[in-house]
């Protein structure tokens, strides 16, 4: 083998190793963002449906059985109860265990055929759709919203990708409407009878309303509260959450997202961090739900920093702050001692009510007041991690970062470190291999004083 083809295949076994690595670690991160169920959550009893009010509207979130994005519903969830205007359900084909983002087990209120039942078969005034897991395989969600659009469902809100959902439900077909940044690349591909948009928080295209990235969907619920209520409704309920970012009457403007050189980090964290964390997150009676989805999403999916554990003190079922039921994977007491750190959504007096775990270091409060309850979890991020990951994280999802610790690392050098070393090593290997065949074809053989080749005394036949 000439010295110029083992340099080309060292360099090129230099690139393929750990872009392999990466693609298998990727893979691997993926299918741990949404994880089923433990099989004893099929015998949770369901707990009774939340009463109606019938001089209410109603709104309800669609929830899918193999998965939802955590922020998508919860966020957009609380802002709604918030105002005080709404009916609020979360609904899905059957009443089972739902997981959300990084394990987190929702209970829904209703199944679609009992809320078709409370509602007389009309369909609900507002209806607020997020991610939900993969492709809707067999179309039940799809053919839902395709019947109740047709059944003149007053308004439909699509968060960031749940706007698949809707253009395949032909909702969109001919219309505005946004999506997050990063699923607009496939959008426009797919879906190109939409007329897709990147610079507005959410598009108002009369029955339906679509937000964009992750967090705009609080823009899109506030939305829905404007028009059935008014700006002043609409202004206490962002308030109630601290949403600080309320755009009253229109849609504010964004700078249109896109890949950057900084995004690499995500590639990084997904493909190389092989150390995750196992991070419980402590579920208790009380716990708001913005709160709940930003102890998940921000280490989870686009990110892959933890593994989350959903715990609970006694591991019994616990109601968040506007009665949702989740249920949680593990007792506390149990898996302590497999756990790196612990978290606790909400308020920080919280804390009083966890006993001391020898195994893990004192848990970490992640307070939804006074700020947005996201603002604690990209601080977290940015001190135990550092502050390219966090802005990765906040960009993932439509959100500014907040101030952060001055002292906190800037990129993950280390992390950095892993796909050179690989490569460093699979171009070494190519050179050394390489090198130990030439060293025994020039053992073996000499070279006659006519340039042709003789095999040495004694090397064989």
């Amino acid at each position: 083998m000439g010295r110029r083809l083992v340099a080309v295949v060292a360099v090129t076994a230099g690139v393929l190793a750990p872009v392999a690595v990466g693609a298998v670690g990727v893979a691997s991160a993926a299918q741990q963002v949404y994880t089923p169920p433990p099989a004893t959550a099929a015998d949770a009893r369901l707990p009774q449906p939340p009463g109606h009010d019938a001089t209410k509207p109603t709104a309800v979130i669609v929830l899918g059985l193999d998965g939802t994005n955590v922020a998508d519903s919860l966020a957009p969830f609380e802002v709604l109860t918030e105002s005080g205007v709404f009916n609020v359900y979360t609904v899905a084909e059957r009443r089972a265990p739902v997981p959300l983002t990084g394990g987190l087990d929702l209970l829904p209120d209703y199944s679609f055929a009992e809320l078709e039942d409370l509602l007389g078969a009309a369909p609900a005034d507002v209806i607020m759709v997020p991610q939900l897991k993969g492709e809707d395989r067999d179309g039940t969600v799809v053919s839902w919203l395709r019947e109740q659009h047709a059944d003149g469902a007053p308004l439909m809100v699509s968060v960031c990708v749940g706007a698949e959902l809707v253009a395949q439900a032909g909702v969109l077909d001919g219309r505005p409407a946004t999506s997050h940044w990063l699923k607009l690349i496939g959008l426009r591909r797919d879906q190109p009878q939409v007329r897709w948009q990147d610079d507005v928080t959410y598009v108002d295209d009369g029955d339906v309303v679509s937000s964009a990235a992750v967090l705009f969907g609080v823009d899109g619920a506030l939305r829905a509260i404007e028009r059935t209520a008014g700006t002043a409704t609409a202004r206490r309920a962002a308030d109630a959450v601290r949403w600080p970012h309320y755009s009253p009457g229109r849609p504010a403007s964004v700078t249109p997202a896109g890949p950057r050189p900084a995004d690499l980090v995500a590639l990084l964290s997904a493909g190389f961090r092989w150390d995750r964390p196992r991070m419980g997150v402590l579920l208790r009676d009380g716990v708001g739900e913005t709160a709940l989805a930003a102890a998940f999403r921000p280490y989870t999916e686009l990110s892959y920093l933890a593994r989350p554990v959903a715990v609970s003190l006694d591991g019994e079922p616990v109601r968040s702050r506007h009665g949702l039921t989740f249920l949680p994977r593990q007792e506390l007491g149990d898996v302590a001692s497999q756990l790196d750190r612990l978290v606790v959504p909400g308020a920080a007096p919280a804390l009083g009510a966890v006993p001391p775990l020898p195994s893990v270091a004192a848990p970490v409060p992640l307070p939804d007041r006074p700020a947005y309850a996201f603002d604690a979890a990209l601080r977290d991020i940015a001190a135990v991690d550092d502050v390219a990951t966090a802005r990765w994280v906040a960009k993932s999802l439509g959100y500014p970062l907040p101030s952060v610790d001055a002292d906190a690392r800037g990129w993950p050098w280390a992390l950095v470190l892993r796909p050179l070393a690989i490569g460093v090593l699979a171009a070494g290997a190519v050179l050394l291999v390489a090198g130990a065949v030439r060293r025994r074809r020039t053992g073996s053989w000499r070279v006659s004083h006519r340039g042709r080749p003789v095999r040495r005394k004694g090397t064989g036949a």
